[in-house]
């Protein structure tokens, strides 16, 4: 109820904009998370039963040129691609074109023979064993590279555990499913989530990234090192452009993406259900893993999530929160910021559950 005391404007405004107040403090709180971050630029979106909610920009997409952030700023979503690399395999999957049980000895030739058990479901779910070519490191990652390369790096290299038995992180296993969606359609893995998800989406801003692509409304990478903001480190095109973390887009098609995870219209319900489900290991346990998602909880709540991170520069995450069918999407230009606790911050101001619980309550 409106109090008659305060003046007629303000009433007004108090009465029929609750929603604009709250965003109001949402634009606080992620202001100041900024500041203690050392954060120089972030995009904000906010979905609610599948309709985008909020919308917001905040700080600099290029610190040198003084260029402010815009809702449709492209930003590195590092391994949020990872979302849409799986999605690829399970539409190939749903057409029958490939199974998550088939072995990748079937689609890719001369792997190593340690490799003869790893199976498609193996490398959606991180539980191949198979090493990760970019943080154990393998590789240079300032050279460029064919993605034969990555096979020959690895073939002397023992797993780090029989296929099934663990789940270990490994961008090995994204790039080897880029190689499988080659085979099977013969398309590179970039034009085939083109044609089959981004075109149809009207996802315009999501593309592999490019060194060389002129790119408007591109956002600049940060490190915050030694106290004080540094320019992201060089990674190879070959590489940066992987597909485990190799997209760049914006808030505005990452809700898109989000309105279509809600719906059938790129993927059947139960092919999500699928990829939300934890990935069951040897011994009967679960990975806190599904296809290409993580699967987990907060406050007592489901959470569907991935995070991307990478030197050079760029900090995101797609955080869903089913139960409360609200999502929300960060991207940042630094890589040392918290993002999925500033998503978590978000998303308390929409769903008074997801707030932390008082100490000692």
């Amino acid at each position: 109820m409106c109090s008659f005391i305060v003046p007629r404007l303000l009433i007004v405004f108090l009465c029929l904009s609750p929603i604009l107040l709250r965003a109001d403090e949402v634009d606080e709180y992620i202001q100041a998370e900024m500041t203690k971050q050392h954060i120089p630029g972030l995009t904000l979106g906010v979905v609610k039963d599948g309709k985008l909610e909020k919308a917001a920009a905040y700080g600099l997409a290029n610190l040198e040129l003084n260029v402010p952030v815009r809702t449709d700023t492209i930003f590195q979503i590092q391994s949020i691609t990872k979302t849409f690399t799986a999605s690829a395999i399970m539409l190939l999957v749903e057409e029958g074109r490939i199974s998550v049980e088939d072995k990748i000895t079937k689609h890719l030739a001369n792997l190593p023979e340690t490799w003869r058990d790893v199976t498609v479901r193996h490398l959606l779910s991180h539980t191949s064993g198979i090493k990760d070519f970019i943080n154990e490191p393998i590789m240079d990652l300032r050279l460029d590279i064919q993605p034969g390369d990555v096979v020959e790096a690895l073939r002397e290299k023992p797993l780090n555990f029989q296929p099934g038995e663990k789940y270990a992180y490994s961008n090995t296993g994204y790039h080897l499913l880029a190689m499988i969606i080659r085979e099977v359609t013969g398309q590179h893995w970039g034009e085939f989530l083109k044609e089959r998800i981004f075109d149809p989406l009207g996802m315009n801003d999501t593309r592999v990234i490019s060194h060389s692509e002129i790119i408007t409304n591109r956002a600049s990478g940060y490190l915050w090192e030694q106290g004080r903001v540094q320019n992201g480190r060089y990674i190879a095109a070959s590489i940066l452009g992987y597909a485990g973390g190799g997209l760049r887009s914006t808030v505005l098609d990452l809700a898109k993406w989000e309105a279509a995870l809600c719906s059938d219209k790129i993927l059947k319900s139960s092919t999500l259900d699928q990829m939300w489900t934890p990935a069951p290991l040897n011994d009967g346990s679960q990975a806190g893993y599904g296809f290409g998602w993580g699967i987990g909880t907060h406050q007592n709540r489901r959470l569907i999530s991935h995070t991307g991170s990478h030197v050079t520069g760029f900090k995101s995450v797609l955080a869903r929160y089913p139960d409360d069918k609200v999502t929300v999407i960060i991207l940042t230009n630094q890589r040392g910021a918290n993002q999925m606790a500033i998503a978590h911050g978000v998303a308390a101001f929409y769903v008074p559950e997801l707030k932390p619980n008082p100490a000692g309550s």
